[in-house]
């Protein structure tokens, strides 16, 4: 029972998951290349995302890593990203789930605006969220500054964001916030939750989570 627990106690805790992986992927390309040292910067990055401008911000930040990486030029090809399995059912173009031994977990449904009777789900409508996210990844460009009109997206409309916070947020979202990320109402309450007297970065987030 000792044992179980202990590995029940691992299965649930992702500082030992990704320690374990990573060790494994490091001594492995250490033995290749033959050298000593980390793999990786770092083991992960956490964010409490806090409301749902946060979690919009997040997921288009991921979502659009290919295209800041120059791996793909839209969202519809950015393979291994949830916008591209959202839209083709499936993690890239090698990839057939039918062929794997177990089942697919689907990824958590967008249930749209109006809410109220699904609670369970991404507040957004699916078609709204592909289109900001489409145009943002257009119009990221490494020697000028791009622009999207927030009167033109449903979604920025609705959750009160400027054309220029969004882009700044699209492209800098995973360096620019740490630990946690929304109004400053609810960093307050996760501050308080977490025994401290506040959370770095209040101030930037000030402006744009108001």
């Amino acid at each position: 029972m000792e044992i179980i627990e202990e590995w029940r106690g691992r299965l649930s805790d992702i500082s030992w998951l990704m320690r374990s992986l990573n060790e494994y992927i490091a001594r492995k390309a250490n033995k290749e290349d033959n050298c000593q040292g980390r793999f990786w910067e770092g083991r992960f990055k956490s964010q409490a995302l806090l409301d749902e401008k946060a979690l919009l911000a997040c997921m288009a930040y991921v979502d659009l890593n290919p295209i800041r990486a120059k791996m793909a030029s839209t969202v519809q090809e950015s393979e291994y990203t949830s916008a591209y399995e959202r839209a083709h059912d499936k993690a890239s173009k090698q990839d057939n789930p039918s062929t794997l031994p177990f089942k697919v977990k689907p990824l958590l449904g967008f249930i749209g605006n109006e809410h109220q009777e699904q609670p369970y789900g991404i507040a957004f409508s699916l078609v709204d969220y592909f289109e900001l996210v489409e145009a943002t990844g257009r119009v990221i460009r490494e020697d000028k500054r791009g622009y999207i009109d927030e009167n033109a997206y449903p979604l920025l409309q609705q959750l009160g964001f400027s054309g220029d916070d969004w882009i700044d947020l699209a492209q800098h979202f995973g360096k620019k916030y740490h630990r946690a990320v929304g109004s400053l109402a609810e960093l307050s309450l996760y501050a308080q939750h977490m025994g401290k007297k506040w959370i770095a970065g209040q101030r930037e987030q000030e402006a744009i989570f108001h």
